[in-house]
This record gives structure tokens, C-alpha cells and sequence, in this order.
């Protein structure tokens, strides 16, 4: 049986000389966003970390910062703007009576519209 691909869907809107924008992720939710939030939720540092964490699947956000070469607290801030916009999930697994939060890529395929 074939994989199925999860797909987050960007479209982008201009009106009256700007750019909207709209997240469709595949849990049906739909959330209106600045641009702005979009250029700094596709940064470099970004796609590296959600690279690392799709290939080397980590199990602590740590360990992910670790891995990255990256400070803890940057690493944190990243991932909660990729978990807001559903490109990561946070996974808690327990480990010696302390609780670990398993970063997931939760989507393979990020299309981006724009409407002119």
C-alpha cells in the first residue's frame, strides 16, 4: 500500500496592494496570517531543522538542538512557529520521570498559491 502524502496548502492573496495569507492544514483548520509570519516561517534555519528532524528523528527537542549545532532556546522558538502552522508535532514520551517532547514532521509536501 502506498504512503499517503500529507500536504500543508499556503495561498497567498493580494489585496489592495498587499499580501494575505491563509494555512490550510490537513486537521480542516484554517488560519489567517500576516505575511510577514510566512517569510519568517520559511527561513533556512527552518527547513534545516525540519530536514534534521524528518531524517535523524530525534527524540527530545534537545537532542534536535544538539544535532543542529543550535542553542536550545532558538531551537524551541522555531518549533513552536512550525507547530503553530502544523508543519511539526510535539510528541511526549517519558524517560526517567522526565518528559520529553519528540519533535515529528508532520507534513511531506508544502504547496504555496498566489492569487493575484
Amino acid at each position: 500500500m502506498a504512503k499517503q502524502i500529507k500536504e500543508i496548502s499556503i495561498s497567498l492573496t493580494e489585496k489592495e496592494g498587499t499580501f494575505t495569507s491563509i494555512f490550510h492544514k490537513i486537521r480542516g483548520e484554517n488560519k489567517n496570517s500576516e505575511v510577514s509570519s510566512l517569510r519568517h516561517l520559511l527561513s533556512n534555519e527552518k527547513a534545516r531543522l525540519l530536514h534534521i528532524a524528518k531524517t535523524k528523528k530525534p527524540e527530545s527537542i534537545y537532542k534536535l538542538a544538539k544535532l543542529l549545532g543550535r542553542d536550545f532556546k532558538s531551537v524551541r522558538q522555531d518549533i513552536r512557529v512550525l507547530e503553530r502552522f502544523g508543519f511539526i508535532e510535539l510528541i511526549s514520551n517519558h524517560k526517567n520521570n522526565r518528559e520529553l517532547l519528540m519533535p515529528v514532521v508532520d507534513a511531506d509536501k508544502v504547496i504555496i498559491t498566489i492569487n493575484l
